[in-house]
């Protein structure tokens, strides 16, 4: 049943501004929600998408401007001020307590304590969940539970405890096809109830299917707000890059493509002790894209570390360029003639050192290898200037903590250090997770010509849509193990959906 609301706009943010220091993340911004509307926000990296959210949810308060909720001007000064305004935002890293059930997670927090009575709470969820048409179990642990699974615990939450309005961040990210239209079965019904969902997100098809505005930011400031039904994808891109944008995947043949990296009954324990890969084999080949496609924690980061001769694996072989590799460290693969280049999940926790500037992580790549006693700088600066221009990166100088980059340009310094010295493998690991088109489409790019240079190219990813653009072929991994390998033009984002969940699904395995 609908709820009656005092005014038409659920939000309204007039000529809001916020800055940090002398960078300006929003610069006299207004945007508009109705009740009853999905709206989707959409801007590059840097743009100003989630800091506008973040004074809408009360983790910033705004230098300048005023927010209005329901036809009141409010001062929201805290995540709780928001939850007592009806909002609720739900962040891309989920902030649920592992060792707690969901029903747990849920009232965690509320007014009562140990005095809440539980029966009637877990029969109000129960209801919650019949009326959305969520797929949990309310006293199944959150340790246990998928990551599709605990997104629906945050957003549960967030209804729990009121919330009118709904902001989701990038909610798709790690989803598959089938779980993406679940949760936008979800937010269709939130819509029909007369709430209003706020939906941020670069994959603009899914926006079509979904959202009834968009609102365009860029370089901090609003553009404008457009009718998902009057606009084309061409015209959303080129309206949020500022310039006339095309942008397509494609997937061109190299000149000669031969194998190169084998991997045989290969099983590699995760942190906890479990196993991560489980009697994994496959072959990659120099001159192609092999995509690895599969839901959160199907083994892939611990398949990356051990090909990568971070960690060591329990059993298999690894041979690249005919040589066995596995259990040697990434120093010791160098000298045996193997040029490897890992761009891990992990950016600034493992990839780069994140108080350091552009040049001294380019140094990273090669000092250790030189056998010099002294450090090559002047090269290190000449790269990081030339990668500055070439690839666009957005800077104040070479010597400013990349700590200090957005997402897309701490991504280009990661991946061009990694392939300056041109690697017979680059692997690849969600390399453009949380990047805008722009910066994903310039990242697609860097992987396709290490291709048709002939680089073996294992490319990591959560975006089907993008897998099946780029690459010659996808290994799905269900549960550390092959589901199977499918040939982009031979299959669809459902059924590889299907595989990252069940298995295989009954194709024999391809030729390599």
């Amino acid at each position: 049943m609908k709820t009656v609301h005092a005014s038409e706009y659920a939000v309204q943010m007039k000529h809001c501004c916020k800055s940090f220091g002398r960078v300006v993340a929003n610069d006299n911004v207004d945007l508009r929600l109705k009740w009853g509307e999905i709206h989707a926000l959409l801007g590059e990296n840097g743009s100003g998408k989630t800091t506008l959210v973040n004074m809408l949810s009360g983790i910033y308060q705004p230098d300048d401007g005023e927010i209005w909720v329901d036809g009141n001007q409010a001062v929201i000064d805290s995540p709780k001020t928001a939850y007592q305004l009806g909002i609720g935002m739900i962040h891309q890293h989920f902030m649920l307590v592992d060792v707690l059930s969901a029903t747990e997670n849920i009232i965690l927090g509320q007014k009562g304590g140990v005095l809440l009575n539980r029966r009637k709470v877990s029969a109000e969820i129960c209801a919650m969940i019949d009326q959305y048409g969520f797929h949990i179990d309310p006293n199944r642990k959150i340790s246990e539970m998928s990551v599709s699974e605990k997104q629906t615990v945050e957003i549960i939450k967030a209804l729990y405890r009121g919330a009118e309005i709904l902001i989701l961040d990038e909610p798709t990210a790690v989803l598959t096809p089938q779980e993406t239209d679940r949760l936008f079965d979800v937010l269709r019904r939130m819509k029909d109830e007369g709430k209003c969902v706020v939906l941020i997100s670069h994959k603009i098809n899914e926006l079509f299917a979904v959202a009834d505005k968009v609102t365009i930011l860029r370089k901090g400031k609003f553009i404008e707000e457009l009718d998902m039904k009057a606009v084309t994808p061409d015209q959303l891109t080129s309206d949020m890059v500022g310039y006339p944008a095309k942008l397509s995947l494609n997937c061109p043949q190299s000149g000669e493509v031969k194998p190169y990296l084998s991997v045989r009954n290969l099983t590699v324990r995760g942190i906890s002790g479990a196993e991560s890969v489980k009697n994994l084999s496959f072959d990659a080949n120099a001159g192609e894209i092999l995509g690895i496609a599969g839901i959160a924690g199907s083994g892939q980061k611990e398949l990356c570390d051990a090909l990568a001769g971070i960690t060591v694996p329990e059993n298999g072989v690894i041979a690249a360029g005919g040589k066995e590799i596995q259990g040697m460290n990434p120093l010791s693969v160098y000298r045996a003639g193997i040029h490897i280049a890992y761009v891990p999940e992990d950016r600034l926790g493992m990839g780069l050192i994140p108080s350091m500037g552009m040049a001294e992580n380019v140094m990273l790549r090669s000092f250790e290898r030189t056998g010099s006693f002294f450090l090559d700088k002047k090269t290190a600066v000449q790269d990081s200037a030339r990668m500055v221009k070439e690839l666009d990166i957005a800077t104040p100088d070479l010597l400013t903590p990349v700590s200090r980059l957005s997402g897309g340009n701490v991504q280009k310094v990661l991946l061009e250090r990694e392939i300056q010295d041109h690697p017979q493998l680059l692997i690849a690991a969600y390399p453009v997770r949380g990047l805008d088109i722009g910066a994903s489409y310039k990242i697609y790019d860097m992987m396709t010509a290490e291709k048709l240079r002939g680089a073996c190219v294992l490319f990591i990813g959560e975006d089907l849509d993008a897998l099946l653009g780029i690459c010659d072929r996808i290994l799905v991994l269900c549960g550390g193990e092959a589901a199977g390998y499918v040939k982009p033009a031979e299959t669809t984002k459902n059924e590889i959906g299907y595989m990252m969940m069940n298995g295989s699904i009954g194709k024999e395995e391809m030729a390599v």
